[in-house]
This record gives structure tokens, C-alpha cells and sequence, in this order.
């Protein structure tokens, strides 16, 4: 006999009910209208004692998961740009998922002088996730965030250095999907006392990844928060590598994994206690 969860139980109870607000006039116009617009701005710091002194202030804003022609448009990302650029962030990061399908886009490389506005003057990054490979868009994707001078780290590592000479490390792996993840490769090389970022689409790798290697802050998204949450449940579906973790903060070992919860929705344009959200991380050294 199937053992049935207490979320299980909860989410069987609860599941028609709110398949019938859902699908009603006032919540399928809010879930599909309403919240996908409703863009949050969180702030989050982030202390640790490998961080050097000439960093504590730094600030880094992240954001993911557009998927740009689904339901999310070229004046969509204009204005993610410009709340972005409110924020004046030292460094941004993009996890991935650009376009919802490169392959269908019709005018992928529209995107590159909206980007190109993205103002960080210690460095933009990006890393792929599943669906900048999907439909053979990986060269469409790198073309366009290269040109947007993004700096793109596919299984690889790099560091912003200050005038004092002190370092933070940033890694990006590949899609743990559709790429070619090596982490190994992507973490080779960096000192066991420096204060790694790493970045990666999919969030779910990480307590294996604080088990095995050297990094000390994970910024993903991928999940979306599971676009559609019940009260008390979580999310009805998430994607697969993005279930366990799918919103916020988690800690393994050394490890503080963040999960962003994306800006546009895949397969239905709905988000339901799950806004989009561009999220602004203040580096702070832990002091003893």
C-alpha cells in the first residue's frame, strides 16, 4: 500500500477546490494578469567570513528565468532592465533561461541592446540553463549575451579583484539538463579560502555539491517556485532538478544555496503566490 504524506494528504484535499478557483473568472484573471506582473524586489545580505573586507557593501543583483516569448515580451525585459539598473548593483548575475525556445523566436538578437542597458560596472555574468540549450538555441544564447557583454562561464571560473588586490571567485556550470556539467572543471583551480559564488540553472545538485566541492554562496532559479503554490503545500509541480529546493534560502554544510523564483512562466502563464522576483544580495564579512 502507498504510504501517503501528510503534504500529500494535504495537497489531495485541497488540489479541486483550488482547481475551481483557479479556472474561475476573478482567479484565472489574477493568476494569469495579475501576479506575473507584480515584479518583487528583495534584498537579502549575505555574511560570511571568507568574504574580504574590501567587498563587505558589494552588491550583486540577480535575476532569471524570463523566458522571453511566453507571455513575456521585449517591453517586459525593458522594464526588468530598469529596475534592475534602480538598484545600481556592483554585479549581476543571470542564471539562465532567456527565451522560452530560441528556435521560435522570431527576433532573438532584439534582445541584445535591451541587455546591453544592464549597467554593473564590476562585471555582468550569465551561465546557461535548459531551455538556452533547447531547440538548438546555445549558439543564438551565447551570441546575444556575449554581445550584451555578459560575460558567459559554461564549466568555468573567474574572479572580480579589487585595488587592494582581494578576490571573490565566480563559477557557472553548464545546464545540468541539456548541457555538460562539470563542476570539477568549473571549480578547479580556486583557493580553499576564497569566497566562491557559484551559479547553477538548477538548484537541486546542491547538498552533493557542498559534500564534494569548495563554494560557499549558489544562486539558481529554474524552479519558478513552482509558478502555482497552495497554501501550506508548496507548489502543485516543479520542474525535475528543481523540486527539492525550489524558492529562497537553504543551507548545506558551507554551503548557502538561494533560489530565485524567476521572472516569466513556462508551459501555462499563470504565477500564483509565486511573483516574479529580481533579488539584491549585500556582501558583509563575518567577522569572529
Amino acid at each position: 500500500m502507498e504510504k501517503i504524506t501528510r503534504r500529500h494528504f494535504f495537497k489531495r484535499v485541497f488540489i479541486v477546490p483550488f482547481m475551481v478557483f483557479i479556472t474561475s473568472g476573478l482567479g484565472y484573471w489574477y493568476a494569469r494578469y495579475i501576479e506575473p506582473k507584480q515584479i518583487k524586489k528583495e534584498t537579502h545580505t549575505i555574511t560570511n567570513s571568507k568574504i574580504p573586507e574590501g567587498f563587505t557593501g558589494l552588491k550583486i543583483v540577480q535575476f532569471s528565468d524570463t523566458h522571453v516569448g511566453h507571455y513575456f515580451e521585449q517591453e517586459d525585459l525593458e522594464r526588468v532592465v530598469k529596475m534592475i539598473n534602480e538598484e545600481k548593483p556592483d554585479v549581476v548575475f543571470f542564471t539562465g533561461d532567456l527565451m522560452d525556445d530560441p528556435l521560435i523566436y522570431k527576433n532573438p538578437h532584439d534582445l541584445i541592446p535591451i541587455l546591453s542597458n544592464i549597467q554593473a560596472p564590476l562585471g555582468k555574468f550569465a551561465i546557461f540553463g535548459n531551455h538556452d540549450h533547447g531547440g538548438y538555441g546555445t549558439e543564438t544564447y551565447d551570441e546575444i549575451m556575449v554581445a550584451a557583454q555578459f560575460r558567459m562561464l559554461k564549466n568555468e571560473s573567474t574572479f572580480i579583484e579589487l585595488k587592494d588586490k582581494s578576490k571573490i571567485y565566480i563559477a557557472g556550470v553548464d545546464d545540468l539538463m541539456l548541457g555538460r556539467p562539470d563542476f570539477r572543471q568549473t571549480l578547479n583551480g580556486i583557493p580553499e579560502d576564497s569566497f566562491t559564488i557559484l551559479l547553477s540553472h538548477e538548484p537541486d545538485a546542491a547538498k552533493e555539491i557542498s559534500e564534494e566541492f569548495n563554494a560557499s554562496f549558489q544562486l539558481s532559479g529554474h524552479s519558478h517556485g513552482g509558478q502555482v503554490q497552495l497554501p501550506f503545500i508548496g507548489p502543485l509541480i516543479t520542474p525535475p532538478l528543481g523540486s527539492k529546493y525550489y524558492e529562497g534560502f537553504y543551507q548545506f554544510n558551507e554551503l548557502t544555496l538561494f533560489v530565485n523564483r524567476g521572472l516569466g512562466t513556462t508551459r501555462k502563464p499563470l504565477r500564483f503566490m509565486a511573483p516574479p522576483e529580481i533579488t539584491s544580495f549585500i556582501l558583509e564579512r563575518k567577522t569572529e
